[in-house]
């Protein structure tokens, strides 16, 4: 695929087209914040934005959705599937590797049919991080701050353009029908690694050693002292697993009719971090303590989902940290148990 140019005039004509045949949706402002919402308006489109209050997941993943319909004297079960074509526009590259986590995490043993047809009516258009979006992004120290597969188009700011690397036949065809393009030249080209380049620098590792070594370092950490002084600080509200981009955990319930006769199926978003989320029946609850459900969520990010899935389910967004009301950042227990081990 060859690399395009997309001058930054094109781009609200682009969302007016687009939206003609698909909900586009992307970051906008939320008072100081910047949430993905629907774009009605391209007026309404920020890609200048630093990060999101909720990650990108919630489009493929909605924080409640229907599952099914039955009705008990009909005896009848009906899958519901709400997915429909969306141009999902401004993603950063840490959200590119967590959709990589979460399209593993959907596709094994039972794949999901309700998150497969949400992304497979899914374009990608992702948006290269020249800036780190605050003191609390820690992409660099885990290798999400550059990426080069899971999008159908990725834009790179060079000043008054975009230079629009084309990884799919959907992106291509979507420049081809939607946008004004030109082909690179060598200039754009030296333009865009001098874009690349420079912005290297400007991200600092925060961890204080190799994210590729999570995994073995978590192994030996168990027992490790600081989940009890996190367990003391955290208020076990679900803030920081609501706003991650890699958690995936739900709850299902059904909503019933008076008559017991119809109802609907629903699933929505649950979290580790809560009491209830580990009780059973009989009452027993087998990650009773908040330090043990902090641990859980440690492991989870730098040791469990790596092993089940090739990926570490931490992608340094710093969301979790920005969200937490008590202040306990993953960046410093990581770093905790580093320097001890």
């Amino acid at each position: 695929m060859k690399l395009m140019i997309l001058d930054k005039g094109a781009i609200a004509p682009m969302v007016s087209a687009l939206r003609a045949d698909y909900r586009v949706i992307g970051p906008q402002a939320r008072g100081p914040q910047f949430a993905f919402g629907l774009i009605t308006d391209p007026a309404q489109l920020r890609l200048d934005y630093n990060t999101t209050i909720l990650p990108p997941k919630k489009v493929l993943q909605p924080q409640q959705e229907r599952l099914a319909s039955f009705n008990r004297r009909e005896r009848r079960v009906e899958p519901v599937i709400e997915a429909a074509p969306v141009v999902l526009l401004g993603v950063h590259t840490c959200d590119l590797h967590a959709f990589q986590l979460l399209d593993k995490a959907f596709s094994a043993d039972y794949p999901d049919a309700h998150y497969l047809e949400r992304r497979r009516q899914t374009v990608i258009i992702s948006l290269e991080c020249l800036e780190p979006c605050d003191e609390h992004s820690f992409c660099k120290s885990m290798g999400t701050l550059t990426a080069d597969t899971g999008y159908d188009l990725h834009l790179t700011d060079l000043g008054a353009a975009y230079a629009v690397d084309v990884a799919t036949e959907t992106g291509r065809q979507i420049l081809t029908r939607y946008a004004t393009v030109r082909e690179a030249n060598e200039a754009d080209v030296r333009r865009l690694n001098e874009v690349l380049s420079a912005k290297w620098p400007r991200f600092t590792y925060r961890l204080d050693f190799d994210a590729a070594s999570l995994p073995a370092l978590l192994s030996t950490a168990y027992h490790h002292p600081v989940w009890e002084e996190l367990g003391e600080r955290c208020l076990a509200c679900g803030s920081c697993t609501n706003v991650c981009p890699t958690c995936y955990c739900f709850n299902v319930f059904d909503e019933v009719d008076m008559q017991l006769t119809e109802g609907t199926r629903w699933r929505c978003w649950d979290s580790c971090q809560l009491d209830e989320f580990a009780r059973v029946a009989g009452g027993e609850n087998f990650r009773h303590a908040r330090a043990a459900r902090q641990r859980h969520r440690f492991m989870r990010k730098g040791k469990y989902l790596y092993e089940r899935f090739g990926e570490l389910g931490c992608v340094g967004c710093g969301r979790c940290i920005r969200a937490c009301v008590a202040k306990i950042s993953i960046v410093d227990g990581f770093n905790a148990i580093h320097r001890s081990a």
